[in-house]
């Protein structure tokens, strides 16, 4: 059974790079992000392990805690990190899960068996303070991930959780946003008070409220 947005993320105890963690005590009130990779000492992956680790303080803005999980076991985990530190000029930082028994590749419907029979696609999860799904992206084991989308998403899953607003499309955080056709225009007009674009009746802009 695959994993749906607003269902509660899988709990897990697992071993990482950083010590055993329990994976809901470890996100605490924070948003998680957790994101696999098909095996170690794969190309693409080093890349990626490595932009997330330069991403360090974009995460850490947004209070969003980063959990990768591979198939392999530490002691390889180990012994590829410093290739990632080296090839990206940067430290890892963040916890690496070794899976080598595939309970939480097979837990998030990680294997995908018409794709492979063994590796566990690219999926991506991010997962909120009330540790429920709110966002689920799967890329084939060939497409390196897009980590400024990666970011975006979570701009936007964070200020539509507070904000009767949905973001449109190719929105980056600062642009204007749409208010939620559950707000009428005339209720809009009070609560928005920067102001109220009226495209059509259901098309509503205004500016981003939280800034």
């Amino acid at each position: 059974m695959s994993l749906r947005l607003g269902d509660i993320a899988p709990d897990f105890e697992a071993n990482t790079t950083q010590g055993q963690i329990k994976f809901h005590e470890w996100l605490g009130d924070s948003w998680g992000l957790l994101f696999s990779h098909p095996a170690d000492f794969t190309p693409v992956c080093t890349t990626e392990l490595g932009k997330t680790a330069l991403l360090k303080g974009e995460f850490e803005k947004r209070n969003v805690k980063v959990l990768a999980v591979s198939v392999d076991d530490i002691d390889s985990h180990n012994r590829w990190i410093p290739d990632i530190n080296e090839v990206n000029n940067t430290e890892v930082n963040f916890p690496i899960i070794a899976d080598e028994g595939r309970k939480i590749a097979e837990l998030y419907d990680m294997i995908h068996p018409n794709a492979s029979e063994k590796a566990t696609v690219r999926s991506v999860f991010i997962v909120g303070p009330d540790k429920k799904i709110k966002l689920t992206l799967t890329y084939p084991a060939s497409t390196g991930r897009n980590f400024n989308e990666i970011l975006r998403v979570v701009d936007s899953l964070q200020l539509t959780a507070n904000y009767s607003v949905a973001t449109p499309a190719d929105w980056k955080d600062g642009e204007d946003v749409i208010v939620v056709p559950a707000v009428s225009t005339e209720d809009a007009q009070k609560k928005f008070t920067k102001g109220l674009n009226i495209v059509k009746p259901y098309l509503r802009y205004t500016p981003q409220p939280n800034k």
